[in-house]
């Protein structure tokens, strides 16, 4: 055990120590739609911040999707991922009620494929965009993703994502979806707003990340179980479920080091 640690703290020095020397600028407030002509609450909220080193190559990437049940929050660059070497961007999107929370999903895809188009301007590699989020915002990264059809709207391929890692994510239907329908939360509902009705097996690599099953929120790690199992049912053979033994539902500091690792490992050439 002691030589495979020593082995991995080998394999990523050389990477963080680039990543230490390296100078970072950011980018504030990049709308994602052509906002000429777009109401003025989906102005105020459709933007992107961009946290970006300074260099010649091409970095990986980093979408970040903030929680608040669809209903509060707004875009964030979460500390942890900075001045690692990524190219880091932190998601506004519309909510609920100002909304339907659906409306969320649509705004959620459309930063994804305008990341996909443009991150290169900023020293990302479009070729290794991970998405993540907590809580509302993994489910925004998984249902960007695993509905393919949604990025296929603009012309991209959701497989040309290089990986998934939602932070304590619903894969059913989103209670805040299932609120606006008259739907109790303790009412699990899987349909066309829920990951698990898109389980397959030609999906980016995984990373599920829940808090401690006994903990979480209203069986949050049991949802992401069923989806860990159905996605390997199906054929994916690349994913992985980790569940944060003695953390709740705020489980974002301690997984943030999952995240770093997995990007890590899925871009070392």
């Amino acid at each position: 055990m002691k030589r495979i640690l020593l082995y991995l703290l080998l394999l990523f020095l050389p990477f963080s120590i680039l990543a230490q020397t390296l100078e970072y600028e950011q980018k504030n407030n990049i709308s994602y739609y052509d906002s000429a002509n777009e109401d003025s609450y989906k102005q105020e909220k459709c933007l992107l911040d961009i946290y970006y080193p300074i260099t010649k190559e091409k970095v990986p990437v980093i979408i970040w999707f903030h929680g608040g049940g669809l209903t509060v929050g707004k875009k964030e660059l979460p500390e942890a991922l900075k001045n690692k070497g990524f190219c880091v961007v932190g998601v506004g999107y519309r909510l609920s009620p100002n909304v339907k929370a659906e409306i969320s999903i649509e705004d959620a895809t459309a930063s994804v494929a305008w990341v996909l188009k443009n991150i290169e301007q900023y020293n990302g590699d479009p070729a290794a965009v991970f998405i993540s989020g907590h809580s509302a915002g993994g489910y925004l990264a998984l249902m960007t993703v695993i509905d393919k059809h949604r990025l296929k709207k603009f012309n991209l391929d959701a497989n040309k994502v290089a990986g998934l890692i939602p932070f304590s994510g619903h894969t059913i239907t989103h209670f805040t979806i299932r609120a606006e329908q008259g739907i109790k939360n303790e009412q699990p509902i899987i349909d066309k707003w829920a990951p698990l009705f898109y389980v397959r097996g030609d999906a980016p690599p995984i990373l599920l990340i829940t808090g401690d099953r006994e903990l979480e929120m209203l069986g949050r790690y049991e949802e992401n179980a069923y989806f860990y199992r159905m996605m390997k049912i199906n054929g994916q053979q690349d994913i992985n479920l980790y569940e944060m033994n003695g953390y709740g539902h705020g489980m974002q500091e301690p997984a943030f080091p999952l995240l770093v690792n997995f990007v890590k490992k899925h871009t070392m050439k």
